[in-house]
């Protein structure tokens, strides 16, 4: 009596099997994880890409492939008691994706493969002129050309000019002095000298 008691409260239980493929059908061959529930139940596929799950109870299961290269749909299976010879199977290709009916046993194939690197880019003429150092060299080598055309149109005195302003520019000391100088009101170095020549001139006493 008590056995008979027993098997009648036993629940019935379910081995799912399935295979994993690659898209051209050929087998997955590949051991890979694979968990029921978040890893209450677990196997590892074979050779030929099949598994089995043993003592699987009726309810609604959640099963996913743990594969770190390739992607594989998560599946939702349904084992009701009085039909556990034909679960019922919803894939779903993405997280968030729409769900698709599936056959059993279940036949599944990766959908993406993994990236965890960014590949590497190739030369670029555009990223190339990007680049802060090529464009300061770049306008550098312009103005190398322009500028000595710019001062063929030019009066001797502007050349004077020109000429004296990027020798300055060339001297920092120099150019910081002239800015000094005209910031207080005092006259350069070779302004003094020609003063003191002029001063001499006008008056013979200095000469003496």
């Amino acid at each position: 009596l008590f056995c008979v008691l027993f098997t009648s409260l036993a629940q019935p239980t379910k081995t799912l099997e399935g295979r994993l493929e690659f898209n051209d059908n050929t087998p997955f061959n590949i051991t890979t994880r694979i968990t029921l529930n978040n890893g209450e139940f677990s196997t590892y596929s074979r050779i030929d890409g099949s598994f089995s799950i043993y003592d699987v109870p009726p309810g609604i299961h959640q099963l996913d492939i743990q594969s770190t290269t390739y992607h594989f749909g998560q599946i939702k299976i349904q084992l009701l008691e009085d039909s556990m010879d034909s679960p019922k199977c919803l894939e779903y290709a993405f997280p968030g994706a729409v769900k698709q009916i599936i056959g059993y046993p279940l036949v599944m194939y990766p959908y993406a493969t993994y990236q965890y690197f960014e590949p590497s880019k190739g030369f670029s003429v555009f990223r190339l002129l990007k680049s802060p150092m090529v464009l300061m060299m770049l306008f550098s080598g312009f103005m190398m050309y322009v500028m000595p055309k710019m001062m063929e149109g030019l009066d001797p005195e502007e050349k004077a000019a020109m000429r004296k302003q990027m020798e300055a520019q060339q001297d920092p000391t120099k150019m910081f002095s002239e800015m000094l100088g005209g910031i207080t009101g005092a006259a350069p170095e070779e302004d003094l000298e020609s003063l003191e020549k002029r001063d001499a001139k006008l008056d013979p006493r200095k000469t003496n």
